[in-house]
């Protein structure tokens, strides 16, 4: 069934236009590099202004381009594929009937679309309650709450949530003022991961899936974590791609074992994530959980860090982390995640970061984080919401896997 393409997909689809479309990176790139410090970096990002752009596997469309449009939508992969992506994104988890299909999180149903807005809102895990005084409006909705069949009649929304609203619309309307519903207007078309898996090729882009944590236990149903981390190999398996078009992540280094044991083909290209902990310092070797030398000894090939944990600052200037440079050494190829994902740099960038905070004051300072990582860190590719960043960088420097 998940194989199969609903028609409402299909036709999103083919109202995408020619696939081989030339890249179209939009005014940001070039807007961010006008307001760079003059210096070098600024003078050959500038230089490359009239570059016929083309796709980069360095740039990551992080669940599509979620700045502005919904995530995990047909119209949030297609407008990153325009953007130059040249690998997408589908987080993945189940349905009730355990089918896979594309989320952020299982339990996010409640920020991501209008499930509270429809009927399917009293099965959620914690239907709606309003904010009343000082007690904030609660819900909690999974697609382990619903069939497939059901997720299909769900609309996606920008991802975001209203604590103080009192009623479903409000609580529904919380999208951060630095991103928009322009694009949300008329709903983003849902998707499982075989149809991901449809849409992507269709775009000529190459697939790095999420095995999301589930908010259920398992086994669920008789369905085992084993089960679920084949299942969403085997779809790419079914759908004839090739496992070196594929890199499957998950923050579970026992999903990432799997792999590499039962589907080394796949498990080759396997990202083993990991993120900013409390007590960690990117400076200080005794607080990371990381071991790189016994992941190497384990067969893993990659680690993706969160951009925080491989960018400091020294003499002022943002450089490469003692934790990046350690990874680099002990044979690991990075990935790292998001640019462009928490928040305008000019109030310090939010979570991603918080290792340079006191280095960065304006958007330009994307570009130079980007340098950093790619030049000095040595990242083989960057998760971004808003992918033409990306991109322009990849061409002008030639940067790519």
């Amino acid at each position: 069934m998940t194989r199969t393409l609903t028609f409402a997909l299909a036709s999103a689809i083919l109202a995408g236009a020619a696939i081989a479309a030339p890249i179209e990176l939009g005014p940001r790139p070039y807007y961010l590099i006008d307001r760079m410090e003059e210096g070098a970096l600024k003078d050959k990002l500038m230089a490359c202004q009239d570059m016929d752009m083309t796709a980069q596997k360095f740039s990551i469309g992080h669940r599509g381009a979620p700045l502005m449009f919904p995530e995990h939508t047909v119209e949030s992969n297609r407008a990153a594929a325009r953007m130059g992506a040249g690998i997408l994104e589908c987080d993945v988890t189940f349905t009730a009937d355990k089918e896979l299909v594309c989320r952020h999180a299982q339990n996010d149903l409640h920020t991501t679309t209008d499930i509270l807005a429809t009927d399917l809102g009293a099965k959620c895990t914690t239907p709606f309650a309003g904010a009343d005084g000082d007690t904030p409006a609660v819900a909690e909705c999974r697609t382990s709450d619903i069939t497939l069949a059901e997720f299909r009649t769900l609309t996606g929304k920008m991802d975001a949530a209203n604590p103080v609203g009192e009623i479903v619309e409000a609580y529904m309307d919380g999208t951060a003022g630095w991103r928009t519903d322009l694009y949300a207007a008329m709903g983003g078309t849902l998707m499982t991961h075989a149809e991901s898996i449809a849409l992507f090729d269709e775009l000529g882009a190459d697939f790095t899936p999420e095995l999301k944590s589930p908010s259920v236990e398992m086994p669920f149903d008789g369905f085992t974590q084993a089960d679920y981390a084949q299942k969403m190999i085997d779809e790419y398996k079914d759908a004839g791609i090739a496992p070196n078009r594929v890199w499957p992540q998950s923050f579970n280094l026992e999903d990432v074992l799997y792999w590499i044991e039962n589907e080394p083909e796949f498990g080759e290209q396997a990202v083993y994530l990991v993120e900013w902990s409390e007590g960690f310092d990117e400076q200080n070797a005794e607080t990371w959980a990381e071991d790189f030398a016994a992941l190497v000894d384990q067969g893993v090939n990659y680690l993706a860090p969160s951009i925080n944990m491989l960018v400091t600052v020294k003499d002022g200037e943002i450089a490469a982390s003692e934790y990046a440079l350690a990874a680099k050494d002990a044979g690991l190829n990075l990935i790292t995640w998001t640019l462009e994902r928490s928040g305008p740099l000019t109030t310090g960038g939010g979570w991603y970061y918080q290792s340079v905070a006191e280095a960065v004051d304006n958007d330009a300072d994307y570009f130079t984080v980007l340098d950093v990582l790619a030049q000095d860190v040595g990242v083989d590719a960057v998760f971004s919401d808003w992918p033409a960043t990306v991109t322009y960088y990849a061409n002008c420097m030639a940067q790519g896997m």
